[in-house]
């Protein structure tokens, strides 16, 4: 199989509307939203597919949020701004702008939050690294 990703970069301020603690308030990001597509076969250019597509549009759905407030957005008006959500957002949005091929071989939509944390979101848990606790020795 061959895996082809692509990343695009927002700066947004949100606040978590459900949660108690310093995140409740509003405050700002730089996130990084990766995406990543699979297919078995390759194009007579030797390509799966296109970064110059790829990136066109999920550079569109990043803009969308770049430098906003993202609780003032639809569709993050009734639901909560977490990673988790965002992340969602971008899988569920690209599913519908991609041709129907690569829609098929959209693997995840993963958004960092920070150059150390992220949130995925796809159909299943390929390409996530199993979590395990550091071992204490």
């Amino acid at each position: 199989m061959y895996t082809v990703s692509v990343q695009a970069h927002y700066d947004s301020a949100h606040f978590l509307r459900n949660y108690k603690g310093k995140c409740e308030r509003l405050h700002g990001h730089r996130y990084v939203v990766e995406v990543a597509l699979q297919t078995a076969e390759l194009n007579e250019a030797g390509i799966a597919f296109d970064f110059v597509d790829l990136k066109k549009h999920l550079r569109e759905l990043a803009d969308y949020l770049d430098h906003e407030n993202l609780n003032d957005l639809p569709p993050f008006e009734d639901v909560e701004t977490s990673a988790e959500n965002q992340a969602r957002y971008f899988y569920e949005e690209l599913k519908k702008r991609l041709p129907e091929a690569q829609a098929e071989g959209l693997l995840y939509a993963r958004v960092w939050e920070t150059p150390q944390q992220w949130a995925q979101y796809g159909p299943s848990p390929a390409g996530v690294p199993a979590h395990r606790a550091p071992e204490i020795s």
